[in-house]
């Protein structure tokens, strides 16, 4: 809803108002005159005093009701609320070797820098990757699907991902694998790490339910994994280092440790005659209750973040002052990154970061740092140390060693688009880096509009999720979240049983998508937050939104000196935003969740727009099947609907 409409005024009253007010407690507030002051008319003196008080006060409450925003600002501090800082994106890298590199791998070091052209005409997206990489020289050639029977070559539907496919088959019985082929003249790399990293196929929204479970519960996956490798006559076991996927039912990285040398061997299986170096991932015990699905596998590929690597940045020297404030360079900071030091002396020495002074003593080494401005403050003597001035170094005593800065939506670059090495490494094919998806997760940072409607709802929860207004609340600040629906004894797995203890949070991001639908990372990062918040008694699930596709078939009679192209295309435009699912609806809010389409309303957004003489007629279309003319379209709970398309033909009322 509007701002205006949330945030109630300070005080409503108007001059007459109070004038009304005032007269009504003459008699309570001054008895000794009630005798003889009966008239209250506007003739009366005393009545003029309450009416110039009333006009004082009345200009008062208007001055108080235009509070600016930085008041707003200090209020929203006064109360621990800061502007959550913008928050960056994150993407899976591919760093493919040249096939004529003479070793058997390359080494991408940690912090190895990758750009995208940035979609608003600004300065280049740069990721950093998150940790160093052993990129193989060996190419994966071949994907096959055993399902315990046959083989399928399913490599077409890894190298061009589209529908997905199914690495243990539809059933995924025990002793079905998967076999990853590689192409390599040379003998296999030996005693490396080997990751492999798994994209879920994600078409079906169930399969990206993240359960919230208790930090310390061990999760243990359906089926049992075993990695092995072929070593020219047998399979062996392949030391596994660490499965993320949960036996490849979600995205992740799966580490292997590579044989030893020699041991791994080319052999031909199933369909594929060319020889190869295979390993395979089979089934040895347990069973899933459904068959994992995987969009694709790709080798040489790490996570990588919206961030560069600031060192060595010298802030300034301190004064001696107390609550002396310094500036970084670069904005916005990302979280637990800055690592300052200050000299007093006696060297550099390390200050720990903290979100305010008042758990600080005089000698703590403590600063507090916001990630928005890049502004270091330090503590008073009382509440955190204050740093010493140095006198061989005055200009020079505070640096920030390191820190990482980086965010934003405009980091959510499009799939393959992440392709500009920055970083020079040698022997990695510079022409064919890239991301297999969109980059995800970025966030601006918050607008004072948005801090004030969190404000009422984080003090109300206190950051703890007990109603429904909570975790809504919490899950938006958890991630790239702009809605969230918090479903009360629903659980995903018994859709229709109300189940107690149960609660199933639906989060939609942030995102320019028609149908905005949150990446598994997102999912879980709103999960985890959510489990940190929780009561020990609930038990939290998080999930993707489910979506219809509306469409209207509009027949529209335009004015005869309107342009029938520009009533179409704003007719289209209206409808697309009613029915989006950030900025659609009543209030411009985005559809509610479980909203019903009715026929009059969408009737009026038709009619509403300039240029429209008359509609004739109004179809509403939910997933492909048309409702009778004139009813409304019932919509379920938890469910959203969006549109990409309407079908509106407009005419003049008559031909010239």
């Amino acid at each position: 809803m509007p701002l205006d409409d949330y945030i109630p005024p300070v005080d409503d009253r108007r001059f007459d108002d109070l004038v009304a007010e005032a007269r009504t407690r003459i008699a309570r507030y001054t008895p000794e005159w009630t005798p003889v002051w009966t008239d209250v008319n506007d003739s009366d003196p005393g009545v003029t005093l309450v009416q110039l008080f009333a006009w004082l006060t009345e200009m008062l409450i208007y001055r108080l009701g235009k509070v600016p925003e930085l008041n707003y600002l200090k209020f929203l501090q006064l109360l621990g609320i800061e502007l959550q800082p913008a928050e960056p994106a994150t993407a899976e890298i591919t760093f493919p070797v040249l096939e004529t590199f003479a070793d058997p791998y390359v080494i991408v070091p940690l912090r190895t820098q990758v750009s995208a052209e940035a979609t608003d005409g600004g300065r280049p997206v740069t990721f950093e990757i998150e940790r160093a990489l052993y990129a193989l020289t060996p190419r994966l050639a071949s994907v096959q699907a055993f399902d315990g029977f046959d083989y399928s070559d399913v490599t077409a539907d890894n190298d061009e991902p589209a529908l997905g496919f199914e690495p243990f088959g539809p059933r995924a019985e025990k002793d079905s694998a998967l076999l990853l082929g590689f192409k390599y003249d040379k003998e296999f790399p030996a005693q490396i790490e080997l990751n492999l990293t798994f994209f879920a196929f994600t078409g079906n929204s169930t399969a990206q339910i993240s359960d919230c479970g208790l930090p310390e519960t061990q999760v243990f996956a359906s089926a049992q994994l075993d990695w092995e490798y072929w070593n020219g006559s047998e399979w062996r076991t392949l030391s596994l280092l660490k499965d993320e996927t949960r036996a490849l039912t979600r995205s992740g990285h799966v580490y292997l440790k590579t044989p030893s040398k020699g041991a791994l061997q080319t052999g031909t299986f199933g369909v594929v005659t060319a020889p190869r170096h295979w390993i395979r991932a089979r089934v040895a015990g347990g069973g899933y209750e459904s068959p994992p699905k995987l969009l694709a596998v790709r080798t040489n590929t790490v996570n990588a973040i919206q961030a560069e690597t600031a060192r060595d940045e010298v802030l300034g020297g301190s004064t001696g002052r107390p609550n002396q404030v310094f500036r970084l360079a670069n904005t916005p900071v990302l979280s637990g990154t800055l690592k300052l030091e200050v000299d007093e002396g006696d060297g550099f020495r390390a200050w720990a970061a903290v979100g305010d002074f008042f758990g600080s003593g005089p000698e703590d080494l403590h600063y507090v740092l916001n990630r928005t401005s890049g502004e270091v403050r330090f503590g008073d003597g009382v509440n955190g140390r204050i740093p010493v001035g140095n006198v061989n170094n005055v200009r020079a005593n505070i640096v920030a060693r390191e820190y990482r800065f980086g965010g934003g939506k405009r980091g959510n670059v499009a799939a393959a688009s992440i392709k500009t090495l920055l970083t020079s490494v040698t022997g990695v094919d510079d022409a064919k880096v890239g991301n297999l998806l969109a980059a995800t997760s970025g966030r601006d940072e918050e607008t004072l509009d948005e801090a004030k409607k969190r404000a009422p709802l984080t003090i109300k929860s206190k950051c703890r999720a007990v109603t429904n207004e909570d975790f809504e609340t919490l899950a938006m600040q958890a991630a790239n979240v702009k809605r969230a629906k918090s479903l009360p004894l629903y659980h995903p797995s018994f859709p229709g049983v109300r189940v107690p203890g149960a609660v199933t949070v639906i989060v939609v991001p942030d995102s320019g998508e028609p149908n905005p639908t949150p990446s598994e990372g997102t999912i879980r990062t709103v999960c985890a937050y959510l489990n940190q918040r929780r009561l020990l008694t609930t038990e939290v699930y998080v999930v993707p939104p489910t979506y219809k596709q509306v469409r209207i078939k509009a027949d529209v009679i335009a004015k005869n000196n309107a342009d029938i192209a520009e009533v179409k295309e704003k007719i289209e435009q209206a409808l697309l935003d009613y029915f989006h699912p950030l900025k659609g609806g009543e209030d411009k809010q985005g559809w509610p969740f479980g909203g019903n389409i009715f026929f009059s309303r969408v009737y009026q957004q038709v009619f509403s727009v300039t240029g429209v003489e008359r509609v004739e007629s109004v179809i509403i279309e939910l997933d492909g099947e048309e409702a009778p003319e004139c009813r409304d379209v019932p919509i379920d709970d938890g469910i959203l609907v969006y549109s990409t398309e309407h079908e509106v033909t407009v005419n003049y009322s008559f031909e010239e």
